[in-house]
């Protein structure tokens, strides 16, 4: 019988083609109060002058599945200090959001590689044939998490028999899947489509509601309820998959595997020091969509740091990918009947080749602040 440890927690009483220089400037602009000039870090901060101005750069444009927020720390932190011109690469962050398909951009050409939020999207994708592969993951660890109260605790998947789980209309495939991989019956448990906001968690509504556990907003909100509130991570819940999943065309990854592979390294020298530099990184990120909240992106970035490790506390290379947990994947979605087409083989899902290049150059990162 599979041991779940959920997290339980007492309650407390857009911009496309952002530039480096633009980037610079703007973080210049966030962070006086910070005195960034006096933080000190391993990594050495590269600004446009030591860059040699006859050296050409080559571009690479980075799509975005969703709006810029505290996933792209690394990259914004790495941008706003000129590591990737330093490092040959001319960076273009590009925004995406509801009304934007970023794997079809991605395939078109019209960017070199991509951000999914969740892994299912990308096998969906190649079983469409779209020639698409993952080469790299930004988090260990999937953070969809599902929340309760004490009044109807859900610590481990069949409390879940019986209760009205709210869940947003992306995630009722993820819930269907969690359902499958315990044997529960769909019928034993009453499904509500919900929003964004935790609210009808709240207010009695469901007794379950769904949603990433990074999302520094939701901490916050229950919080305020005089109420213990309870866990149960998706990935504790047997359904294991990537979030956060980098990837481009195999002609991409054939065609340009020294720039991904710095690209890599560069954005793994980006997350270590955006973990280490909360406000720093905060305010790098705020840079590239400005309104954004910086408090509200230092705790996402935080959260999203016990995520970066599958809980063992082991320091992984930035990026990493277990072909068996993607093989995994693949096993329960064609079990759920969920792909349109062919089945997608595993190596045609992933391509390790660049991380096997960098195995001993990208920053190993500890799940533990």
């Amino acid at each position: 019988m599979r041991s779940f440890m959920p997290n339980f927690r007492r309650p407390n009483t857009h911009r496309q083609g952002l530039s480096r220089r633009f980037v610079a400037a703007a973080v210049a602009a966030a962070s006086l109060s910070l005195v960034l000039a006096s933080c000190s870090s391993a990594l050495p901060s590269t600004d446009a002058a030591a860059v040699d101005s006859g050296a050409e750069l080559t571009p690479l444009s980075l799509q975005l599945g969703w709006l810029i927020d505290d996933g792209i720390a690394g990259e914004a932190v790495a941008l706003s200090k000129g590591w990737y011109e330093d490092a040959g690469i001319d960076l273009e962050i590009k925004a995406g959001g509801p009304s934007l398909d970023g794997v079809a951009l991605v395939s078109s050409g019209a960017s070199d590689i991509g951000q999914l939020s969740s892994s299912p999207s990308l096998m969906l994708a190649r079983s469409q044939g779209i020639p698409v592969q993952a080469f790299a993951a930004g988090l260990q660890k999937h953070p969809y998490t599902f929340f309760s109260l004490e009044d109807n605790a859900v610590t481990e998947p069949r409390d879940l028999i019986g209760k009205t789980v709210g869940v947003q209309a992306t995630g009722q495939v993820l819930l269907q899947a969690v359902l499958a991989a315990n044997d529960i019956d769909p019928s034993d448990v009453t499904v509500q489509v919900v929003g964004s906001e935790i609210t009808p968690l709240t207010t009695g509504a469901v007794d379950v509601w769904t949603g990433w556990a990074t999302t520094a907003s939701i901490a916050r909100t229950l919080g305020e309820v005089d109420k213990d509130y309870f866990e149960m991570a998706l990935w504790d819940a047997g359904v294991q998959l990537y979030p956060r999943v980098y990837y481009a065309t195999e002609s991409t990854l054939a065609d340009k595997p020294e720039t991904l592979a710095t690209y890599l390294e560069v954005t793994s020298r980006g997350w270590e020091y955006a973990y280490a530099n909360l406000d720093e990184a905060a305010a790098a990120v705020a840079a590239l969509a400005p309104g954004l909240d910086t408090e509200i992106i230092a705790e996402g970035i935080t959260i999203a740091h016990a995520y970066e490790a599958d809980g063992s506390g082991t320091r992984v290379n930035w990026g990493t990918m277990d072909p068996d947990v993607w093989a995994n994947q693949l096993d329960t979605w064609e079990s759920l009947g969920l792909f349109p087409n062919a089945v997608p083989a595993l190596d045609d899902v992933i391509n390790t080749t660049i991380l096997d290049d960098t195995k001993t150059t990208r920053v190993k990162i500890s799940d533990e602040l």
